[in-house]
Parts: structure tokens; C-alpha cells; sequence
């Protein structure tokens, strides 16, 4: 007997680091000793803080049972407390903010309160693949809006504007981009608060990069009439080395947070209590925190800019946040070329395709690999000839 699956699975594929990261364990099963430069989960500790809050709050009278589903009134006030503090935006605790089991959370929540069969969304090219996979799983469609490196990385609104955007509801955005690296700045979030009031749509700017090697971290909802058309979600993944913990957030105008809430009540039972304690923790530590993330960030992007300069790419050396995207020379294929590596250098590289078609002849190192585990690429590479990187490729192509 054969249960046949929902319609919905046919339109997304399995994510493609959960396929390729079964490839990685089994060589190294075998043996291998491969690095893995690809995927963005810090790999240092979270504040002591945090670890001292959470053990403390398994001790305290009602932390095991259910928990309300828009979180403890304390976590709200340190949200708003956080973004005050660090974005200067002033929200309401009360029915502003709504904390997140993570920020990828809320993508399905945003989407399923916000879309109906047949809507479409506006979803960068490239970007965050579970922007078009969670459209495609509510029944809406996608409409892959271009950034390129020669316009900065940013969209286009001219040519957007001249596109039939009626069935158009929602717009993902993402500065500072993952995995472009641009920044993002007040004068571009105006022009996309402009864009969406114009179009009647809803802008959803994606967040949890802000802290990472950026000195002007930014709100949308800083910007003037943000709040009519915007959402803003964020996490303490990347900022409190806390991707495991599953804390985020979205905050915006109350009616959109009721709707979000009417989603998020049906799906969960509220976040354990510990883990919101030690959230609070996190986001009341100092600013020393924030200098010492980014001095360990800063030494090893530079020992990355050397391993990107040995295989003949060009990069960004402004680029904000947790990588570096770099630009294959000409011809090159990412998908061939991260491959070879693996195979014969046992080193794993994101390739830029797997975030759409503009990263084509891109390829993406995280910044959660240890100094250590850097120089030691460094090393295999500077021992082998280099798969598809002549010398005159390097010269013609490096910084």
C-alpha cells in the first residue's frame, strides 16, 4: 500500500546543505579530513551569561510547564529594550514584538498569515533559499527579483516597477545580504518603504547579520512609515553564537503581529522557559561582547581574503556579516569547482548557484571556521595544483 504525499512537497526540493552535508559525513567516515567552509553556524560559545541564566531557570518553580505563546513579558521588554538601545527604534512590548522559536520560524508564519493560493512574492536572486521554498509549500509563487554586483547587489526598482506586481503581497529583503555581504543603508530602505506603500505590499526585512563586521547595525523600522507596510525579523543566532537555542523575532505594528500570533498559537505550545531566560541574558550583555565577536571575525576574514586570493577570485572587501562571496574567474563553474576541492583538497565551499541563478560563478566561505582550520586550507592548496586557477587567472583576477 502507498500513501502518496501532498501536492505541496513536489514544489521544493530537500535543502540542499542537509543533502550535501550527508555527503560530507560520509567521507569523513571514511577518513577524510575534510574542512568545512560552508555553512554559517558560529562555532563559538554564547555569553557565559547566557549558559549561567539557562541553568539557573531549570530550577525555578513552573520552568517546565507550558509557556505563553508570546513569550515572557520580561523577553519582550528586553527585545524592545535591545532595539532601543542598538537600532533606536522604540516598540511596544505589549503587541509590537513577537518572540520566535528562530527567524526561519517566522518566514512560515508570515507566510501562512499573509498569502493565499495564487499570490505571488517578491523573492531576491540571489538569496535565502526558504524565501521561495516556504512560498512555494503555502501555494504561492515566487517572482525572483535581481541583484547584481554591477548595481551594488540592490534591486532594481525602475524595472520592478514597470512588472504587473497586483498579485503581488509580500517582498523578502536581506541587508545585510546573505550572501552578497552588501550592507544596506537608510537610503535604500526608504526606497523600499516607497516601493512597497506604492504597491500595497508588505516588506519583510530579514535581519540577523546586523552585528557581524558592521559598524552602522540598522532597523527598517527606524525609517519613517516602515511601520505601514513593514515586518522586521531577527535572531540571536548569529549575534549570541546561539543557533541551537532557536530564539528570533519579529517586530512590527501591532495588527500585523495579532495576525502573525493567529498563526504561531495553532503551531506551537511557547518556547521553553529556560531558553528565554537565557535570551534576556543575551540581549542585555555589553558592548564589549559585540568587540570581541568581531575581532575574531575580522582575523579570520583576512586569513579568508588569502585562501580566496589563492583561487583566483575577486571579493568585496567592504562586505558586512558572517561571509565572503567571491567571484570565480570568468567561465568558471561553482558547482564543478566546489566539487573538486571537496574531492581532491577536502575542503567544502558553498557554491553561489544554490542561491539562485545570479550566484552563478559565485562561491561563499562562512566565517565559523577556526584560524587554525583556515591556515590548514591555506596549506592544502598551497601543496596542489590548483583545479581551474592557473597562475594567469590569479594575477587577472585577485584583489
Amino acid at each position: 500500500m502507498s500513501i502518496q504525499t501532498a501536492k505541496r512537497l513536489e514544489t521544493v526540493e530537500e535543502y540542499y546543505f542537509s543533502k550535501k552535508l550527508r555527503e560530507v559525513r560520509e567521507l569523513v567516515a571514511s577518513g577524510k579530513p575534510v574542512l568545512n567552509m560552508a555553512i554559517g553556524s558560529p562555532d563559538l560559545d554564547p555569553p557565559k551569561e547566557v549558559v549561567q541564566a539557562i541553568q539557573e531557570a531549570v530550577l525555578v518553580d513552573g520552568a517546565h510547564k507550558y509557556q505563553s505563546y508570546q513569550g515572557l513579558p520580561e523577553l519582550r521588554e528586553a527585545i524592545a529594550d535591545f532595539y532601543s538601545a542598538k537600532y533606536q527604534v522604540s516598540l511596544n512590548p505589549k503587541d509590537e514584538i513577537l518572540p520566535l522559536m528562530g527567524s526561519k520560524e517566522g518566514i512560515m508564519h508570515i507566510s501562512l498569515a499573509y498569502l493565499n493560493e495564487g499570490d505571488e512574492v517578491l523573492v531576491p536572486n540571489p538569496g535565502y533559499p526558504t524565501y521561495s521554498a516556504v512560498t512555494n509549500l503555502v501555494g504561492a509563487k515566487p517572482i525572483f527579483y535581481d541583484l547584481i554586483e554591477d548595481n551594488g547587489w540592490e534591486p532594481d526598482f525602475h524595472s520592478l516597477s514597470k512588472k504587473d506586481l497586483s498579485k503581488v503581497k509580500i517582498m523578502w529583503i536581506n541587508y545585510p545580504n546573505m550572501p552578497t555581504g552588501a550592507s544596506g543603508n537608510v537610503r535604500l530602505f526608504k526606497k523600499m518603504i516607497d516601493f512597497a506603500k506604492k504597491h500595497s505590499i508588505l516588506l519583510v526585512k530579514d535581519n540577523p547579520y546586523s552585528f557581524i563586521l558592521n559598524d552602522s547595525p540598522t532597523s527598517i523600522l527606524s525609517i519613517e512609515g516602515a511601520r505601514e507596510v513593514a515586518l522586521e525579523l531577527n535572531s540571536l543566532s548569529k549575534t549570541f553564537n546561539m543557533a541551537g537555542w532557536r530564539v528570533g523575532m519579529v517586530s512590527g505594528s501591532s495588527d500585523k503581529i495579532e495576525a502573525i500570533l493567529k498563526v504561531k498559537s495553532n503551531m506551537d505550545s511557547g518556547m521553553f522557559q529556560g531558553i528565554q531566560r537565557g535570551a534576556i541574558a543575551a540581549l542585555r550583555i555589553s558592548n564589549g561582547w559585540y568587540d570581541k565577536m568581531n575581532a575574531i571575525y575580522k582575523e579570520r576574514r583576512t586569513l579568508i581574503w588569502e585562501l580566496v586570493d589563492l583561487l583566483g577570485c575577486r571579493y568585496d572587501k567592504t562586505a558586512k556579516g558572517m561571509f565572503v562571496w567571491a567571484k570565480l574567474p570568468e567561465g568558471t563553474d561553482a558547482v564543478e569547482f566546489i566539487d573538486t576541492i571537496l574531492y581532491e583538497n577536502d575542503i567544502f565551499i558553498a557554491p553561489g548557484d544554490i542561491f539562485g541563478s545570479n550566484g552563478k560563478g559565485y562561491i561563499r566561505f562562512s566565517l565559523c571556521v577556526t584560524k587554525e582550520n583556515i591556515k590548514e586550507a591555506i596549506g592544502r592548496l598551497n601543496k596542489t595544483e590548483l583545479p581551474l586557477a592557473t597562475k594567469d587567472m590569479i594575477n587577472q583576477n585577485c584583489n
